[in-house]
């Protein structure tokens, strides 16, 4: 029986496409001036604190330093043996929200397992999503979390990627509970892919930003609903992150921890229209 394989779409694109070249840019991630400073140092003993991280998914060259804050903080805490990875549906493609149960997911650096018994579990427990691929196959905002894990991790931990074509508060928050339901005493992390303003003047952008970083950091999830309905944010991933909000407090975590926030701006000198991301990490 053959093994079903996601390959990688955003290769080349998104992040460089060979195996030297992804691990060399992965580096300049980690020590550009708007990243961690130093490569990561990774502990192997089961996660301490992290239960979430927030990260953002553009193009490495404009969010990698920033995503790299959340991965450098997460290799010093612990190795996961399993990512829940939950992200924006950008494609429009697949159902509402779409659960990959089963194979592989290819990176130049490798090939990550999906832990089939645990999407299974989720399913069962939410009752809301979907199997299917097809949400998955031409989708970026978890592709780009993934060469990440492999590079601070020898062996990387299994994944279940989930995406969100629907991002209404109910729905978000039943898929986050089914989460933290599934992995309670798991060695797991859950990571959230998103953006945050797009395409706005860089003042409105930390002002809306500020605000949706202060609700994620309070581990409010109504109050995040509430501000991006309220003052029309256009924050691509804000089902993901209410989920990953919600799976946080099922699992004990008390505290959120803002590790980097930059905007395209920052990167390119360009704050006419800029798009804006942030590292968080939400803590035990």
């Amino acid at each position: 029986m053959s093994v079903r394989v996601r390959y990688p779409r955003y290769a080349g694109s998104f992040y460089n496409g060979s195996r030297d070249r992804l691990r060399s840019q992965l580096e300049w991630c980690f020590l550009h001036r708007f990243g961690p400073g130093s490569l990561p140092e990774t502990s192997e003993t089961p996660l301490k604190r992290v239960v979430t991280l927030i990260s953002p998914h553009a193009g490495y060259i404009y969010s990698g330093p920033v995503a790299a804050h959340a991965y450098h903080f997460l290799a010093s805490d612990g190795k996961p043996d399993v990512a829940v990875l939950l992200g924006p549906n950008h494609t429009g493609l697949g159902s509402a929200i779409s659960i990959y149960k089963d194979g592989l997911w290819r990176t130049p650096l490798g090939d990550l397992s999906v832990d089939s018994d645990l999407a299974g579990e989720i399913v069962r427990e939410s009752g809301i999503i979907d199997v299917d691929d097809s949400a998955h196959n031409y989708e970026h905002s978890i592709e780009v979390q993934l060469p990440f894990l492999q590079y601070v991790y020898s062996s990387p931990p299994r994944i279940v990627p989930i995406a969100f074509l629907m991002q209404d508060l109910e729905s978000s928050l039943n898929v986050g509970e089914a989460v933290g339901k599934a992995l309670l005493n798991r060695n797991a992390v859950v990571i959230a892919s998103t953006d945050l303003t797009h395409y706005e003047p860089q003042s409105s952008a930390n002002e809306k930003d500020k605000a949706v970083i202060e609700a994620i950091t309070s581990l409010d999830e109504k109050l995040l609903y509430e501000i991006v309905e309220e003052r029309s944010v256009s924050m691509c991933g804000y089902g993901p992150t209410i989920s990953a909000i919600a799976a946080a407090k099922a699992l004990g975590a008390k505290s959120g921890k803002l590790l980097c926030y930059k905007t395209s701006g920052d990167v390119t000198g360009d704050f006419s229209a800029v798009v804006g991301y942030a590292s968080i990490a939400l803590l035990k």
